[in-house]
């Protein structure tokens, strides 16, 4: 059996926290939000609210588009 009693820190959304702008040209930023497989991370995993990962998918597949960020890794 597994022991649930321990408390886990809640999640905050980075972008609401740090007041910063979700850019599909800010690579640096991107790159925190994918796995190594260039996948996009759920917001369960991230705490990022609904509307700010929304808008965070939407610039990832521009900066794909673009180039800017990989579609895949090797």
């Amino acid at each position: 059996m597994r022991n649930n009693n321990k408390k886990k820190a809640p999640k905050v959304c980075y972008f609401s926290t740090n007041n910063v702008a979700i850019d599909y040209k800010d690579a640096i930023t991107l790159k925190m939000f994918i796995t190594p497989q260039a996948k996009i991370v759920a917001s369960r995993r991230t705490g990022t609210r609904a509307n700010h990962q929304r808008n965070l998918s939407k610039a990832m597949k521009r900066a794909r588009f673009l180039s800017i960020i990989p579609y895949v890794t090797r």
